[in-house]
């Protein structure tokens, strides 16, 4: 036997359906449009909003959010390719120093500051958080041929003189 739905249900599916993809599309219709996307546990290479600064290290996740794990240590050594600074054509650029901290900046604003996470073979996660987001693949940059391309915009930077 087929199960039927009464007329009068079909609006409240309707919008218990529309509500739920709203959710998992990370509209909450709160109005606040400038919250910035946290990596995907899953894997998944959603890029991440580059005018929008993060918030601090120092902000604890919000409420549901899964907590990252903790950063690893970091040598010298392992960072010393990407010390300096690395500019797009768009203006925007990376400044990495020594001890693997870093800063993703345009305008004067502020888009990212943390850790860098060096994976080897010249490539390099980024901190979220104050986390480790280990299975964000798209949160973080490849060094090749003198050249740093940043994952999250598909975006090559070259190495500032100086």
């Amino acid at each position: 036997m087929r199960a039927r739905v009464r007329p009068t249900a079909a609006p409240a599916l309707a919008c218990g359906v529309l509500a739920s993809a709203l959710v998992l599309a990370g509209c909450g219709g709160d109005g606040d449009d400038k919250a910035p996307a946290a990596p995907a546990a899953s894997g998944a290479t959603t890029t991440p909003p580059v005018s929008v600064p993060s918030a601090p290290a120092s902000v604890p996740p919000a409420a549901g959010q899964p907590t990252l794990p903790a950063v690893p240590k970091v040598k010298a050594g392992q960072v010393k390719p990407l010390v300096g600074r690395w500019v797009s054509p768009a203006g925007d650029y990376f400044q990495f120093k020594a001890d693997g901290t870093g800063s993703w900046m345009k305008g004067g604003q502020s888009l990212w500051n943390g850790q860098v996470i060096p994976e080897g073979k010249g490539r390099f996660r980024f901190s979220w958080q104050g986390g480790d987001p280990k299975s964000a693949s798209y949160w973080g940059a490849t060094l090749t041929g003198g050249k740093l391309l940043f994952a999250g915009t598909n975006q090559t930077y070259t190495k500032a003189k100086g």
